[in-house]
């Protein structure tokens, strides 16, 4: 009698193998996750992994490119072309801070990225071409406020969006030394949204300074 023959399932291999490496690198980054342990977690082995991916640093970059990616398709969802410029800039602010709390992954992945100086984002096209949407959302949205006198008009939006990220970022990225030092969790609810109110109405109130004066 025949034995029945085992289905081959690549697509689902793989994305057994960047889901649990994604887990492993996010907890112990580069150097401490263990390709066996990855392995293990996707129910395939090794060799399974290396065939795919090559080696654990070329795994640890399609991570990277799996986070931005989810990412970036979140902010395709995006709709903020109808809405007035302060309103769409107080949804693109929460949204990213919210998606920053909901993937705190990606955060992990970030910060150990950044020990390694973004030598592998550095190496990975797609990330740099997953990024221009969000700025370009951005740009818009601040000439939108320009035009319509309610922002000031000498705003760069990349700076923008990264001080804009970096409000939701170190928050989340320092909550447990930001809980040991002060004594407050940030990430609690009503901590949280505090902290977001009083983000939002300083980004606004530094778009709306001067607005005026150079309508």
């Amino acid at each position: 009698m025949n034995e029945p023959k085992i289905k081959r399932d690549p697509e689902g291999t793989r994305r057994r193998i960047l889901t649990a490496a994604a887990e492993e690198f996010a907890n112990g980054g580069l150097s401490g996750a263990r390709v066996d342990q990855i392995a293990r977690r996707a129910l395939t082995n090794e060799r399974m992994l290396y065939y795919y991916f090559g080696s654990k640093e070329q795994l640890f970059t399609a991570v990277l490119e799996q986070a931005f990616a989810g990412l970036a398709d979140a902010e395709r969802e995006l709709d903020l072309a109808g809405l007035e410029p302060v309103e769409a800039i107080t949804q693109l602010a929460h949204f990213i801070w919210n998606y920053y709390f909901e993937h705190q992954e990606l955060l992990r992945l970030l910060n150990n990225e950044n020990l390694h100086e973004a030598r592998y984002i550095k190496g990975s096209s797609r990330i740099n071409e997953m990024m221009s949407p969000i700025t370009s959302m951005t740009a818009t949205i601040l000439q939108r406020g320009a035009d319509a006198g309610v922002f000031r008009k000498d705003v760069d939006a990349v700076r923008f969006y990264v001080t804009l990220s970096a409000l939701g970022y170190y928050v989340l990225s320092n909550r447990y030394t930001l809980a040991a030092i002060l004594g407050r969790d940030f990430t609690e609810a009503q901590e949280r949204a505090e902290v977001v109110k009083m983000s939002t109405d300083m980004v606004l109130s530094y778009l709306r300074h001067g607005a005026s004066a150079n309508a």
